[in-house]
């Protein structure tokens, strides 16, 4: 395989990394135009990266890292959103670059937490090797809330 290299994807150049992302995590459904609209505006303010694995000809894996505010702490923080790599690319340590090149990232942002959640056992464990602790301090709770259909742009 040619070297990989891995580098913040620019907001107006979105379109091939997204691509693979809905392909893997959407069976190919493309997100609502919307929905990339906002993507793009918080890659552009910086408050979401796309860092893209890639060899000459094509890329191998994506990882979206977002930046948030923690009150209490006060300070940012970094989440993995999503890290993908192509099957072909597995277990060549596309993930490990895609994930050495997020904690760069949050170096250079002054950024000493970094969190992710997981489902998949195989994921947990890749990420386990790479540092990664449960926190058993945190629980995740969610609900899901009914969207009222409207003919309104949603607010960005």
């Amino acid at each position: 395989m040619s070297p990989i290299e891995v580098a913040p994807v620019p907001a107006t150049g979105l379109a091939e990394s997204l691509a693979l992302l809905e392909e893997a995590l959407r069976d190919g459904e493309p997100v609502p135009e919307h929905f990339a609209d906002r993507l793009r505006k918080a890659v552009e303010t910086g408050d979401l990266e796309v860092l893209a694995a890639r060899t000459e000809d094509q890329i191998l894996g994506v990882a979206i890292v977002a930046y948030r505010l923690n009150l209490s702490a006060g300070e940012l923080f970094a989440s993995i959103e999503d890290l993908y790599v192509r099957p072909q690319a597995r277990r060549q340590a596309v993930g490990r670059a895609l994930l050495e090149a997020a904690h760069e990232r949050c170096k250079e942002r002054g950024i000493s937490y970094v969190e992710v959640q997981v489902q998949d056992p195989s994921a947990e464990a890749f990420y386990t090797t790479l540092g990664y602790e449960p926190d058993t301090a945190v629980r995740i709770l969610s609900r899901s809330l009914p969207i009222i259909e409207s003919t309104k742009k949603p607010e960005t």
